[in-house]
């Protein structure tokens, strides 16, 4: 079994609010979850109205398919949502035999 996940840091655009940043994440992470097939959360910067970051995770029996999921991910995020910029990405892919 293969455990993969990718975090992202990102800003979000002209935010003035807390409110206004739940309006912006939730449906780009019910999209990005739908689209890339895989379990996405918000997973910190929660306090902070401008900044968000987002966890993607998938379990799969072989890591090319977590990969591609990823990497499917990182497509959608970078390039369909222009409200927000991708400031960095950090991801990891492991084993259960690790």
């Amino acid at each position: 079994m293969w455990i993969g996940w990718i975090e992202f840091d990102v800003l979000l655009g002209d935010v003035h609010s807390l409110k206004q940043k739940r309006s912006i994440l939730r449906p780009l992470m019910s999209d990005l979850g739908r689209r890339a097939e895989a379990a996405v959360a918000e997973v910190g910067a929660n306090d902070l109205h401008r900044r968000a970051a987002i966890g993607v995770s998938v379990v799969a029996r072989e890591a090319s398919h977590v990969r591609d999921v990823l990497d499917r991910a990182d497509r959608l995020l970078s390039e369909e949502h222009p409200e927000i910029t991708v400031l960095s990405t950090r991801r990891g892919l492991h084993s259960s035999d690790d």
